[in-house]
């Protein structure tokens, strides 16, 4: 096919021999299938600020470094500089969250580089050698399902364990490979202790899952993964390893409400007392 404008740059730096075609075309960025010398990748192509439809985009910002104070007052003051600042941390994030997840195993596409707004990473195939589906085109069997909710909690807690959060996990951006799901779509990714709303969009990742597996394994509809897991990050206590249960334990030493009650009459008591003599 013709070679796309935005590619154009990374056919001129050797870094891509042939444009093969489009593999998708999504809210935020563009996906073709690329030629590398003899391997197959594929090139993320970014879209405009204006033209991407990803919401909340200052909340999911919070937390990430930028190279400077300049650049950072720029970025706030919304100037032209700023904008172009912000673009590169936007597009950098996914980067960065790609190699920090590969590292801590979790399924991940390997990213290469990321030249002049674009992306150049693995193709993920299914066992046949195609690319692969995403996770919401696939039939799935509720033994299937309940596989497949378990490896992405074990994902999940991985990328929590490397103080990462995707931010917009859902059967959308998550792809069916050869070996079983592999997490994709990382630019709004976060910094779990870096963003004060972290813990509200851990949650929703996990109950984006929840809700959609919950449809093939009925099993899973009451199931309060997000909050466990969530709680033994807080408690230090998280580990790949961790044996999850889907449950929470509640405190059941409910407080004496009248016993509370009592304490504080009898404490502004004393101090009307102690008022008065004095």
């Amino acid at each position: 096919m013709k070679t796309p404008h935005r590619l154009t740059a990374l056919v001129e730096e050797g870094l891509v021999d042939e444009v093969i075609g489009q593999l998708m075309s999504g809210k935020e960025a563009t996906v073709y299938v690329v030629r590398c010398g003899e391997a197959i990748r594929c090139a993320k192509v970014y879209k405009d600020a204006n033209q991407r439809s990803f919401r909340k985009n200052a909340s999911y910002q919070e937390g990430r470094k930028v190279k400077n104070s300049r650049q950072a007052r720029a970025m706030e003051k919304g100037s032209r500089y700023g904008r172009r600042m912000q673009e590169e941390v936007w597009q950098s994030a996914e980067v960065d969250a790609l190699y920090r997840l590969a590292a801590a195993g979790v399924r991940v596409p390997q990213p290469y580089i990321c030249f002049a707004g674009v992306l150049l990473m693995d193709l993920v195939l299914d066992a046949d050698g195609h690319a692969a589906p995403r996770l919401n085109d696939v039939e799935l069997s509720e033994e299937l399902a309940l596989a497949y909710h378990a490896l992405l909690m074990n994902q999940v807690v991985r990328m929590l364990c490397a103080g990462v959060i995707h931010g917009d996990l859902s059967e959308y951006n998550i792809l069916v490979g050869e070996g079983g799901p592999v997490i994709i779509d990382l630019p709004q990714a976060v910094d779990a202790a870096g963003n004060s709303d972290a813990a509200e969009m851990f949650e929703r990742d996990v109950l984006n899952l929840r809700t959609y597996f919950s449809a093939f394994a009925p099993t899973l509809k009451d199931s309060q993964y997000g909050k466990e897991i969530w709680a033994h990050y807080e408690s230090g206590l998280l580990s790949p390893e961790l044996a999850l249960t889907g449950q929470v334990v509640l405190d059941e030493e409910l407080a004496d409400v009248d016993a509370v009650l009592l304490q504080v009459k009898l404490a502004i008591e004393e101090n009307e007392i102690r008022r008065m003599c004095e």
